[in-house]
């Protein structure tokens, strides 16, 4: 399992890369729908919604999420998030 984190230009982009089986091609396009289990992950206990849930909260923070297949083995997941100016401190103490 390998994170990864970069801010480029006004997003911070964050991949999280296994070295897994990989996900069918034919099933890329669907990993974030609601209720989608891979054939493997369809034997074990789950609803299919963690992907689904992580892209909706993603998305109502202004970012977006895929995922992509590792050419040496495995899938990559990733997100971006806006980044946002930090706030300015106040010129003067508060309450002075």
């Amino acid at each position: 399992m390998r994170l990864r984190a970069e801010s480029r230009g006004t997003e911070l982009i964050v991949t999280v890369q296994d070295n897994g089986c990989g996900i069918p091609p034919a099933e890329i396009d669907h990993v974030f729908d609601k209720f989608e289990r891979g054939a493997v992950e369809a034997t074990g206990p789950g609803m299919g919604l963690g992907l689904a849930i992580c892209r909706a909260i993603v998305r109502l923070h202004g970012g977006r999420a895929w995922a992509d297949l590792v050419p040496t083995g495995g899938s990559a997941f990733h997100f971006t998030l806006p980044l946002a100016e930090a706030p300015r401190a106040p010129a003067e103490p508060v309450g002075a």
